[in-house]
């Protein structure tokens, strides 16, 4: 990617978000404002799972684990320890980093299939911890009463806003710092040498990368992005329940990332805004949506296998051939 190139994507992203925080003022319908902040906080997991895949071709299949540990840290701490949010929140993204390091310690001894199906297995395992753990974590009538951040509702007043916007502006914030962190993340050496790693193992290794020790990094990187998201979640839903840290949360995660495109620093933003939105734009239907999904998903394949992100990259690099061409001759 040429210099100038980053500087129209950093341009790019500056006025999304500067849009995005107008937003509010135009006082749109709680309804609206429930999207808003629901396809962000999905938006910051999706860029937690791309880490790992899209960065490092390895598949986790526990990340919906991890987002539900940083969820109910908040939770557990918050509720029955009487913590601030504001400090159970960065113990939660602790916990799931160091909880990341030693999935990874054992997981990185796998490979491919066995890495996935092996932290399938520990996905599965985390909740039904959770389900089970009735004295913990409520089990199945799971964590009522998560109360919103302590000043968050006094602010939002204070701005002429419902605590909805507060909520919103608290979730576009973090939005921010995790794209700038997957940004800083994709673009460092670190992010050079895990894309090597994710082409070939073999080669990364005889050009003097510590294979391993940037796995465990990104897995860490990768949780603890999903325990930020998962703290957000908490006290914004102010209900927890088992099965959002099951295997059909990764799985719903996956699909917006796929739509997005893998490995992309928008992807993970564009594949959660139009399928959570199309989702809820087809609630009617129930489950005869992925009637409309399937369709789409195997046009999806066919036309744009690298994602929706991956395909304007190709059409801008299509128009922009001719002009090379001309400026040539």
């Amino acid at each position: 990617m040429t210099p100038g190139a980053v500087k129209v994507g950093q341009w790019g992203w500056i006025a999304a978000f500067v849009v995005a925080a107008l937003f509010p003022l135009l006082r749109p319908s709680g309804y609206l404002l429930d999207i808003g902040i629901n396809v962000m906080i999905w938006a910051m997991v999706a860029y937690g799972l791309n880490v790992i895949l899209g960065y490092t071709g390895q598949l986790s299949l526990a990340h919906a684990g991890f987002f539900g540990i940083g969820a109910y840290t908040v939770g557990i701490l918050t509720l029955k320890a009487g913590w601030s949010f504001w400090v159970a929140w960065p113990v939660a993204v602790a916990l799931c980093a160091v909880l990341g390091l030693l999935l990874g310690l054992v997981a990185f001894r796998t490979r491919g299939d066995a890495f996935a199906i092996f932290t399938l297995g520990v996905g599965v395992i985390v909740m039904l911890v959770i389900n089970k753990w009735d004295a913990l974590t409520g089990g199945n009538e799971g964590l009522n009463g998560v109360n919103p951040p302590a000043g968050l509702e006094a602010l939002s007043a204070g701005l002429g806003l419902k605590l909805s916007g507060g909520f919103y502006y608290l979730a576009l914030i973090s939005l921010a710092l995790t794209v700038l962190v997957a940004a800083r993340a994709r673009f460092s050496v670190f992010g050079r040498s895990l894309i090597a790693v994710r082409g070939s193992e073999d080669l990364a290794r005889s050009a003097g990368i510590d294979v391993y020790s940037h796995k465990l990094r990104a897995m860490m990187l990768s949780t603890a992005i999903a325990g930020f998201a998962g703290g957000l979640y908490a006290v914004y839903v102010g209900f927890l329940g088992s099965a959002v840290t099951g295997p059909v949360t990764t799985f719903t995660v996956l699909l917006y990332l796929l739509v997005g495109g893998l490995g992309t620093l928008a992807g993970p933003l564009i594949g959660t805004a139009l399928m959570y939105v199309l989702t809820q734009l087809l609630q009617g239907l129930a489950d005869y949506r992925y009637i409309v999904f399937g369709p789409l998903l195997v046009l999806l394949v066919m036309y744009a296998p690298h994602g929706l992100s991956g395909l304007w990259d190709r059409v801008r690099a299509r128009r922009a051939a001719p002009t090379k061409a001309a400026a040539h001759d």
